[in-house]
């Protein structure tokens, strides 16, 4: 275990004359988990992108086996035997799920020039049956969720039998039983001398995988140590500088008139006959696995889906929502799951990104006032702390928390009353969560209310009034602030309370 394969020294690294990285310090041994931590923008990702020929360092060293490398491209990384899974999906939709693992190294017959087809359909499948995917080597990839798109990712890393594998936010989409799965797979990769970099914000993982950890602060190394050493506070301090006394800043707010009533609420068969209410200043958590109906709820209540039956009522008064510009016109918002296709235009301004919705409120007869716009942009990129290069950066520039503070500027610039967050805290680290989860609590205290979607029970049961449970579609359970219970939420989660 002791026996270093790789070694990283001294790694510099500038942007636009703006360091990444200042001389930092990374190794990895043989057969062994080494869990790469921090918050977004301190570097962790651009640490292993030079190391996969995807950027170049301006200085230090790479040795990997003994001998001093320096690679070009991805390519010469993965002849090299290192793999790297990456945080955002970019698979190609209208290819099979086999054509998608193969990519670039498919089987040939005989001949060496046909692709032979059936053999990497089988080798496919063999792969799938690992993961227990029950899913045909012949599926089109947009047929697929996020979650069976990103072990997809992870299966393709696998099977090109490399010795290293970076692992970049692999858990970020995947259900609990899919995690098990993916960690007892890097269990017998180690047990084969694989060495795995684990790049995740997931306290409750890293303990779970993690021989060592190290913290990355800034772009600067703070230190590395055996996880039996290191705990949830001395990790966040590391990341953060600080402490993070009270990770869920939830507020005692004197909840307000109803605003919200949703009754029998019908979408196709995701969406089962669901009613609830929401009042001024709560903020309403929904449970559920992947595929309970959560997503499509909040949807259709927001005009994405056309819902089959049921009724919305916004202030007591009926609302057609046929459509979000029907959402919006009620003050209704929506911070989407995935930030990157529905929340940005990653190619346009902060200031774009920030002032799109709330254009009307800058315009006259048609024309928009620039500068109350750029007033506005700039107010909500302080409010937020969103870290950038400037109101004219490109949201594409953006680190993963930041581009989710953009989204939450975006809605709240066009003053809703309520707010529906889908999964607002995924990828995105310690700090810009805690960010995420006091404005939350300051707009809930501003008497809005605010309906939120996680994955993350925790984070559901830290910040909620009241939490629902969706199953299968259908409301299974109901629990108040006071009668919260883990192992209560996740039986009707799984099963609808039916033990």
């Amino acid at each position: 275990m002791d026996k270093t394969i790789l070694q990283m020294s001294r790694i510099h690294k500038l942007f636009s004359g703006n360091e990444v990285l200042h001389g930092v310090d990374f190794d990895l041994r043989l057969g062994e988990t080494h869990t790469l931590m921090g918050e977004n923008g301190s570097g962790k990702s651009t640490l292993m992108k030079i190391l996969m020929g995807m950027y170049r360092a301006d200085s230090g060293s790479i040795t990997l086996f003994g001998n001093k490398v320096s690679f070009s491209n991805s390519a010469e990384a993965i002849e090299h035997k290192i793999a790297m899974i990456h945080q955002e999906l970019y698979p190609v939709p209208d290819m099979e799920i086999s054509e998608n693992i193969f990519m670039g190294r498919e089987p040939r017959d005989k001949t060496g020039f046909l692709v032979n087809t059936p053999l990497m359909r089988e080798k496919t499948r063999s792969l799938l049956n690992e993961f227990k995917l029950n899913l045909s080597p012949k599926t089109k990839m947009r047929a697929l969720s996020v979650a069976q798109c990103q072990i997809i990712e992870i299966i393709k890393a696998i099977s090109v039998n490399a010795k290293i594998i970076i692992m970049d936010e692999p858990t970020s989409a995947i259900t609990n039983n899919e995690v098990s799965s993916l960690f007892e797979h890097i269990r017998r990769l180690k047990l084969n001398g694989v060495s795995v970099v684990y790049i995740s914000h997931k306290m409750d993982e890293i303990f779970r995988i993690s021989d060592r950890i190290t913290v990355l602060r800034d772009g600067y190394m703070i230190g590395t140590d055996d996880a039996k050493n290191l705990n949830n506070s001395k990790i966040i301090t590391m990341m953060v500088g600080r402490e993070l006394s009270e990770v869920f800043p939830k507020r005692d707010i004197a909840l307000g008139k109803e605003i919200l009533s949703v009754k029998n609420i019908c979408f196709r068969q995701k969406v089962k006959c669901v009613s609830f209410s929401l009042r001024r200043g709560e903020i309403l958590g929904i449970a559920g696995l992947v595929g309970a109906g959560r997503s499509e709820l909040a949807e259709t209540i927001f005009g994405a889906r056309k819902k089959d039956s049921g009724e919305i009522y916004v202030n007591g008064k009926f609302c057609r929502i046929k459509h979000p510009k029907d959402a919006v016109k009620n003050k209704i918002a929506m911070i989407t799951e995935d930030r990157k296709i529905t929340g940005l235009n990653l190619e346009a301004s902060l200031l774009y990104n920030i002032s799109v919705v709330a254009l009307r409120m800058f315009s006259k007869y048609g024309l928009v006032n620039k500068k109350n716009e750029l007033s506005c942009a700039v107010d909500f990129s302080s409010k937020l702390k969103i870290k950038s290069r400037g109101i004219t950066a490109r949201a594409v520039s953006l680190s993963g928390g930041n581009q989710q503070k953009v989204v939450l500027a975006k809605w709240l610039a066009a003053n809703p009353d309520i707010i529906i967050m889908d999964e607002p805290t995924r990828g995105i680290d310690i700090g810009a969560k805690r960010d995420i989860y006091a404005l939350m609590s300051e707009l809930a205290g501003m008497q809005k209310a605010i309906i939120m979607i996680s994955s993350e029970l925790p984070e559901l049961m830290g910040m909620s009034d009241r939490i629902i449970v969706l199953c299968e579609g259908r409301l299974t359970a109901e629990f108040e602030r006071k009668d919260f219970n883990q192992e209560a939420i996740m039986s009707a989660a799984a099963n609808g309370g039916n033990k």
